[in-house]
């Protein structure tokens, strides 16, 4: 059983099928078609609900894609959608922002940029342009109706008003709370189970015990089975509620990042640390996906277009599995085997990523190629971790994603960069090398030929940032 609470209500569900998503859910079961379907893959932000969380004794709004969101993420939390912020008469001040600027036009979009607009209000202080457009991302206007909606945000976050859930976050941080405890749930229906164990070592155990059983973290990836092949997964095991594979801490020598930390709070946790990963997790996919996203998720998925992981092998990263009560350790570069193939054995999971300090330089970057700036798949993905030492290249680690069946280092490209000075002629011949790293293959994302040209140069686009060298119109040269 799960139980959470829809606005004030606190609702308990036992039968039902843990392939149903919050979307379908709100729509059928609870009869809210205020939430729309646009896409059902996580891209146009028609869905958006809004999910609130108790976290150190305050409460914690966070937009999601409820097309994606499967119910057993419900649990313990508070599910708000457009039709609980109407009081009364009186539009919340989110909904009355889009009518006091016409930001609605046909209205399909607008209940699940209220939403959007909801989440941002309550997590800023003051009006931001940039972390508005952020903020919104992951919502599309098919009317282009942006400059409106823009000014209904400046206007919602300008002029901020108290409402019912500030009037009553305490009261519902004590509700929440109350809903937790250790024992692990399941949730049943329609001959399909879901685990929702709440420590690794439950995890451990109920994983051996079924190894066949899918994991299941933000789902952005794996849901996509159900609502767009329309597959229905047996049996899962969600780990939203293992709390310990979310955190994040920094060591003398290394940082170890949860596997279940969401690629939000992995991007805010490197942002002063790492800050090139950081930056790069601002494209990685709209706020809605990087919210629900996990960095476990996106490497044990093993998709050769996965951005983190070409970030990670650049930065050398090792991994730590474990399979009941055993742990190891496993270099990233050990762990691809082949297309959406990995090293982990039946029952063992990522449990959490390590980098070493001494392996990160300082001119760390990564770079993303792909048709739209925003919220898009990679055609190419470069990381480049090259330490640098009067003018001398004294290591490289250089990684690609969209390159090759799995994401993976240009070992030859290394070795003509390791032990030169970084020059033009240096970089030739790295750039000459990568030819023999990768033969890519051409897809309609982009053809074999554009790959390479495009990885080579990305190369050179390093040199040139390196030597202070790259204007914006330079940037859009070398990557088209």
């Amino acid at each position: 059983m799960i139980q959470f609470l829809l606005n004030n209500q606190l609702v308990s569900e036992n039968a039902l099928d843990p392939n149903l998503t919050v979307l379908n859910y709100l729509r059928s079961r609870q009869q809210r078609s205020g939430t729309k379907e646009g896409c059902a893959s996580g891209d146009c932000g028609a869905c958006s609900v809004t999910l609130g969380k108790a976290v150190d004794g305050r409460m914690e709004y966070e937009t999601v894609n409820s097309c994606l969101t499967l119910v057993s993420a419900l649990q313990g939390k508070q599910l708000i959608t457009v039709e609980d912020l109407r009081h009364g008469g009186a539009l919340h001040p989110a909904q009355q922002a889009m009518v006091d600027c016409h930001g609605s036009q046909c209205g399909f979009c607008t209940p699940g940029f209220v939403m959007s607009l909801f989440s941002l209000q309550k997590s800023a202080a003051g009006w931001d342009r940039h972390r508005a457009e952020t903020a919104l991302a992951g919502n599309l206007c098919r009317c282009t109706g942006y400059r409106p909606i823009m000014a209904a945000a400046e206007q919602l976050c300008s002029q901020p008003v108290a409402d019912l859930f500030d009037q009553h976050a305490a009261e519902v941080v004590a509700r929440l709370e109350a809903l937790g405890n250790e024992e692990m749930q399941e949730l049943s229906g329609e001959g399909r189970r879901c685990f929702l164990p709440k420590t690794p070592s439950q995890l451990a155990e109920i994983y051996l015990a079924h190894p066949d059983a899918q994991l299941i973290a933000g789902g952005t990836d794996l849901s996509l089975q159900i609502t767009q092949q329309h597959r229905r997964l047996p049996l899962l095991i969600a780990l939203d509620q293992v709390a310990a594979l979310k955190i994040c801490s920094e060591f003398d020598d290394h940082y170890l990042l949860g596997a279940g930390a969401s690629l939000q709070q992995i991007s805010d946790f490197l942002a002063t640390r790492i800050p090139g990963v950081s930056e790069m997790f601002q494209r990685f996919a709209s706020l809605q996906i990087r919210l629900q996203g996990t960095l476990g998720g996106n490497i044990g998925n093993a998709s050769p277009i996965g951005d983190a992981s070409p970030m990670l092998l650049a930065l050398n990263a090792s991994l730590l599995l474990q399979c009941g009560e055993q742990q190891r350790s496993l270099p990233l570069d050990r762990f691809f085997t082949g297309y959406r193939q990995t090293a982990l054995q039946p029952g063992e999971f990522i449990r959490a990523i390590r980098i070493d300090k001494v392996t990160v330089s300082p001119d760390f970057v990564a770079w993303k190629v792909s048709k739209r700036l925003d919220d898009d798949i990679s055609a190419v993905f470069a990381a480049f971790n090259l330490h640098i030492e009067q003018g001398v290249i004294t290591q490289a680690r250089v990684a690609f994603g969209g390159m090759a069946a799995t994401p993976r280092r240009a070992q030859q490209c290394e070795q003509a960069l390791t032990g030169q000075p970084l020059d033009a002629v240096t970089v030739s011949r790295a750039a000459a090398a990568l030819g023999e790293d990768f033969q890519p293959l051409s897809d309609f994302r982009a053809s074999s030929d554009y790959r390479l040209k495009v990885a080579r140069n990305l190369l050179r686009r390093f040199f040139h940032r390196y030597h202070g060298e790259l204007t914006c119109i330079e940037v859009a040269r070398y990557v088209s």
